[in-house]
């Protein structure tokens, strides 16, 4: 009998703006664990000599969005790579009831038993108001917010002293309710399947950063002087 691999192996669910990218990327550096976020995946395997990597090129360069079938193949390939063999966080994957089946199949082909699938939970008033008041410097693409994440002085970034700032054209009211809807529609039935094989933990995710980080190390069982 083969014995399954031992690691941290985790996805990360939750709405559009819930914090799942920003919490993904403090347990890597916490844990040492690969961070397999599904949109810069996308963009490192475009960069590829190979046929997924030239077929994901062409398409992101029409506009269009990679399917099931090439984001399957891209998560497959990674996953199969050295640095994810003893642990790996998935941050975007899966986005839908079929993504999450074969997500199954994926999992039992490279004898990997998740650790768990962490649901960070939001209500609807505050992913609206993180959404809309998040804006970048224009110069170094650091990250501020209106009210939770503002510069030091005013105007001025803190990284690179860049005084120009954006905000993305997608991070609208009307747009951040069609994601939240689309989130119901195709990500959430990916909950309950989830929660019947006993991998579901959710955690609130309307605290600090770090007090939402303190949940998550408590959730997943590690030390927090690790």
């Amino acid at each position: 009998m083969t014995h399954a691999k031992k690691g941290l192996f985790v996805v990360f669910t939750g709405a559009p703006g819930c914090g799942k990218g920003t919490q993904a990327r403090i347990l890597k550096e916490k844990t040492h664990i690969a961070h397999l976020s599904t949109g810069e995946m996308l963009r490192q395997f475009a960069e590829k000599d190979t046929p997924l990597g030239h077929e994901l090129k062409a398409t992101l360069e029409r506009g269009e969005f990679a399917n099931d079938e090439m984001i399957i193949e891209m998560v497959k390939s990674r996953i199969s790579e050295p640095d994810c063999a003893h642990g790996f966080i998935l941050d975007g994957f899966p986005r839908t009831l079929p993504q999450a089946e074969v997500l199954e199949d994926l999992m039992a082909e490279q004898n990997i038993k998740l650790s768990a699938v962490l649901e960070i939970q939001v209500p609807d008033e505050i992913i609206m108001e993180r959404i809309l008041g998040r804006y970048a410097c224009m110069k170094c693409g650091a990250g501020y917010h209106d009210k939770f994440q503002k510069p030091q002085i005013y105007g001025v970034c803190d990284v690179c002293g860049g005084t120009e700032f954006a905000r993305r054209r997608d991070d609208n009211r009307t747009t951040v309710q069609n994601r939240l809807i689309n989130y119901r529609l195709l990500t959430y039935p990916t909950i309950p399947f989830f929660e019947k094989r006993g991998l579901l933990k959710t955690v609130d995710g309307t605290g600090t950063i770090d007090a939402v980080s303190r949940k998550i190390n408590d959730v997943l069982g590690l030390d927090e002087d690790k």
